[in-house]
């Protein structure tokens, strides 16, 4: 009786590793793991999909998905790394073969994917850079050269003079840091144009709209203003009321449907327009060549506009 349960469970070790080596070689294979059919599985980790912007981003990455034959999970962070990193973890422990970030925090989002890089996983980063870690491409628009672009753009709005204040993203996100990096560099170009305030709104319309009610009692001969994304511009015209287009200029950015919207209706002065969309698809694109085996560059670009009066019929949704 011993010895025939000790052979039952020989056979049952035997089985159980054959299973286990079976399911490692599928992972690596060209078909994909995990998915049914063996189609390619990813995860998108957003950084917030109360944003137009990144629900744009994640539309075209599920289009991209579908069309690739691809299964693609997206998880919502809610602007909190910590979830993020979480959501993360768990991704790496699925073993899907792509993971796709948009980080809360470009630097806390290094510690984020450490895990997945260990599990040999591709990462792909998408808008916002990860530091102190090394993923296998970086998907983003140039926003430094689109910080500049907003400087031109709001220093012919104003004559290219008086007095202009910001309005900052979420801090420690390289698209705040880069388009802020890029306006400063621009309006430096304009002696007659001074920066009297910057002020974080979070990349948020409700914040923007407190935080331009506050600096325009400060500076209430500000005749211009630049918000890092359209969000906050919108914020920002809406707490301008009448005084938006007219006595001051507000330039955005990220050429969101509601920023260009505002464009059409004179509202705001310009946009930078991103292609949300398209950063989702291209990134997408690259996780399933990562996939293959592909050698990726260290940065993969996608254009950025500028968009106002004189060609906003050409966005405009």
């Amino acid at each position: 009786m011993t010895t025939s349960f000790a052979r039952r469970s020989l056979t049952v070790a035997v089985a159980a590793t054959l299973a286990l080596s079976t399911a490692g070689c599928n992972r690596g294979s060209d078909s994909g793991a995990g998915g049914e059919g063996g189609q390619p599985t990813m995860t998108l980790a957003v950084s917030t999909l109360n944003n137009p912007f990144f629900v744009q981003l994640k539309d075209g990455a599920e289009a991209a998905a579908e069309e690739a034959g691809a299964q693609l999970e997206v998880f919502d962070a809610q602007n909190d790394a910590s979830t993020q990193q979480n959501q993360l973890a768990n991704a790496s422990t699925q073993g899907v073969d792509a993971v796709l970030i948009n980080p809360v925090d470009s630097e806390a989002a290094g510690a984020a994917v450490a895990p997945v890089i260990d599990a040999d996983i591709p990462v792909i980063a998408v808008d916002r850079t990860v530091e102190g870690a090394e993923v296998t491409t970086l998907v983003s628009s140039d926003n430094v050269a689109g910080g500049v672009q907003a400087a031109d753009a709001l220093a012919a709005a104003i004559g290219e003079k008086g007095t202009v204040v910001v309005l900052q993203g979420v801090a420690g996100t390289s698209a705040s840091r880069e388009r802020g990096e890029g306006f400063t560099q621009g309006i430096e170009e304009y002696p007659d144009i001074e920066v009297v305030a910057a002020q974080p709104a979070n990349f948020d319309r409700t914040e923007a709209l407190n935080v331009t009610t506050n600096l325009l009692q400060s500076h209430p001969d500000a005749v211009g203003i630049f918000a890092e994304n359209d969000e906050m511009a919108l914020g920002a015209v809406q707490a301008l009321g009448d005084r938006a287009g007219a006595d001051v200029s507000v330039v955005g950015f990220d050429g969101t449907d509601g920023g260009l919207e505002a464009v059409e209706a004179g509202t705001l002065s310009a946009t930078v327009a991103q292609q949300p969309s398209e950063l989702g698809r291209v990134a997408v694109e690259k996780a399933l060549e990562a996939i293959d085996g592909a050698e990726l560059d260290a940065e993969t670009s996608v254009a950025v506009t500028t968009v106002d009066e004189s060609n906003v019929a050409d966005f405009a949704p």
